[in-house]
């Protein structure tokens, strides 16, 4: 652990507990956009951890599983160093927006480039203020519009430190899922961060038991790390997926599921209906895997191709 680390030209010291704000931009009225950046620091050597949300600016449980955590003061720890943003992407989270104003994702956008988009600017300030300090991540995310995720933790399974991490959190579920393209995981990986990404809910709503579940892991990472004293007792062992698939719809029309998120499926077996809006048309729709239901489309009006229901085993 660094004596000093230095945020937004500002030195930050052992035992200092500290907020700056990382200026970005300025919105076109003149308003100037920040990311609060919360440091609270340890006399006691330890480890960096770095905990994000709202990377997407429409996903508020993990933004609500920092803010809780902050609130209680559970994030002082007994050696070692914790960073916590809980809105990264500001602009999204003003406009209910996944993106920010020009249409591209951020976690699709680093290491980022300071003379980029906005997307890339947002990414490449954040590599180089915070990410040099940082040892190991937890990166909260949640489903996409309308469709919601059970609690779970994705990273790469062959890689020790991530299952190490992964196991100590003790999520219902762990997903083996593969680095993306222009991630903000796959960027730590190439600098031997592991970064955990953990998924519950669907953007726009909160999901209490996930995030209950999400600080209750979050403590436990952080006890593994020997950084706080409090650990919570996990429900039970992680279900460990390797593999994963999407069912999709093949027609068009009204969407109803027949299990619940969660639930586990057997292959072939019958879970759900597509049918028109005028009772001329049904469709039956059966697991193609056994496995768990980790993500499910809460919405009833689906086109051709939409993902249904997300099945790990």
């Amino acid at each position: 652990m660094p004596e000093t680390i230095v945020i937004n030209g500002k030195s930050i010291d052992r035992g200092e507990k500290v907020l700056t704000k990382l200026v970005i931009s300025k919105l076109p009225s003149g308003t100037v956009i920040e990311i609060p950046v919360y440091v609270f620091r340890s006399v006691h050597d330890g480890p960096v951890v770095l905990l994000m949300a709202g990377m997407h600016g429409d996903e508020v449980n993990g933004t609500e599983i920092i803010r809780r955590m902050l609130s209680k003061k559970m994030l002082y720890p007994l050696k070692g160093t914790i960073i916590a943003i809980p809105i990264l992407n500001i602009y999204g989270f003003l406009n209910f927006s996944r993106e920010v104003p020009d249409g591209k994702d951020v976690n699709r956008s680093f290491p980022g480039n300071r003379d980029g988009s906005l997307a890339s600017r947002v990414a490449h300030r954040f590599m180089k203020e915070i990410m040099p300090y940082v040892d190991y991540g937890l990166d909260f995310h949640t489903g996409g519009s309308s469709r919601a995720n059970y609690p779970q933790i994705r990273c790469v399974l062959n890689d020790f430190k991530n299952e190490e991490l992964a196991r100590a959190f003790a999520p219902p579920f762990i997903l083996n899922a593969a680095y993306r393209q222009g991630s903000l995981r796959k960027e730590a990986a190439k600098l031997n961060k592991p970064i955990l990404v953990y998924e519950t809910g669907e953007s726009l709503r909160f999901d209490e038991n996930g995030i209950a579940l999400g600080i209750e892991g979050t403590c436990r990472v952080l006890h593994h790390l020997g950084m706080t004293a409090n650990r919570a007792t996990p429900l039970g062992p992680p279900v460990m997926c390797m593999k994963d698939l999407w069912l999709r719809a093949k027609n068009a029309g009204l969407w109803r599921s027949f299990v619940p998120l969660g639930g586990y499926v057997k292959k072939n077996q019958y879970i759900g209906s597509i049918t028109d809006p005028y009772g001329e048309m049904e469709v039956r729709l059966n697991a193609p895997a056994t496995g768990y239901v980790v993500g499910l489309q809460n919405m009833p009006v689906v086109n051709q191709g939409d993902a249904l229901m997300h099945i790990a085993f």
